[in-house]
């Protein structure tokens, strides 16, 4: 006699794959979205620190390079 579904994987495993890959998607952009968030707080963080001490010129102002 031999056993019900030898020699062939369970049905489960590939929903398991298509589950680990969406969990792993899920997770990268969790932590690429808490790096961005970081970052944000850091700067405006400096721009309040920089207010607080009563300075004027706190934000930061883009200037276009020059082309000659």
């Amino acid at each position: 006699m031999t056993g019900a579904g030898e020699g062939k994987p369970p049905e489960d495993e590939g929903n398991r794959t298509v589950e680990n890959a969406v969990m792993l998607g899920f997770f990268a952009l969790l932590v690429t979205a808490g790096v961005w968030l970081l970052g944000t707080l850091a700067d405006l963080r400096k721009v309040q620190d920089c207010a607080a001490q009563g300075r004027r010129n706190c934000a930061a102002i883009d200037v276009p390079e020059r082309t000659r």
